[in-house]
């Protein structure tokens, strides 16, 4: 698909056990293997540490990544969340993009922590004439979240801006709940798919979303 922007959550920065059962196991990291030639730029954030390795959210790029930050907003010690901040220098354009990777809790009480987690940090941290881009797993299998960014940060959500629906993500191979989502700010959409059936089935549990946007 050649995306400009991938959206990763539940990388593996590391894995000891991996690495010493499967034979052709990457020398680096899982979003570096994943990146390869065609995304040059990339941030990873660290969120969930084990004996054998961590992993957490990764943001690929084919533009500059100048500057980025790893948030904890995880509510306790057992489910580690992070919201990674990445901002993108765009060829040509003066105002860069910032794109916003998260992966929320499975408990709603949690969800709604972190959600305003989210909201004071693109309040504080992303002018509003700067382009945004939010997304990843938000677990919100209730849809209780697009009120409340679409009423706080004046966001929209991709799927549900063209379609009139949010898109079924998970489980892969057979899509029910509407956990996966992207929304923007300051550009515009123009198409939606959700990357179903194989091969796209066999590599994650949750269907990858694609979509195309112009600033």
């Amino acid at each position: 698909m050649h995306p400009d922007l991938v959206f990763l959550q539940e990388v593996l920065g590391q894995h000891e056990g991996h690495r010493q059962k499967i034979l052709e196991w990457p020398v680096q990291s899982q979003f570096e293997f994943l990146a390869d030639e065609i995304w040059p730029h990339y941030a990873y954030g660290k969120n969930a540490v084990y004996s054998a390795g961590h992993h957490g959210n990764a943001i690929l790029s084919k533009f500059p990544i100048v500057s980025w930050e790893n948030i904890d907003i995880s509510t306790n010690r057992v489910e580690r969340r992070g919201l990674l901040h990445g901002v993108i220098r765009i060829p040509g354009h003066s105002r860069p993009i910032h794109a916003i990777n998260v992966h929320l809790g499975l408990l709603e009480a949690e969800r709604s922590k972190q959600l305003r987690q989210i909201c004071d940090r693109i309040d504080s941290h992303v002018p509003h004439g700067d382009p945004l881009v939010l997304a990843g797993d938000f677990n919100d299998w209730r849809i209780r979240a697009s009120d409340i960014l679409e009423r706080k940060l004046e966001v929209r959500e991709a799927f549900f801006t063209l379609t009139g629906n949010h898109a079924r993500t998970f489980p892969s191979w057979l899509p029910a709940l509407r956990l996966d989502r992207i929304y923007f700010r300051g550009l515009t959409a123009h198409s939606a798919e959700c990357l179903a059936g194989k091969p796209w089935s066999e590599l994650s549990d949750h269907i990858a979303l694609y979509v195309e946007m112009a600033v």
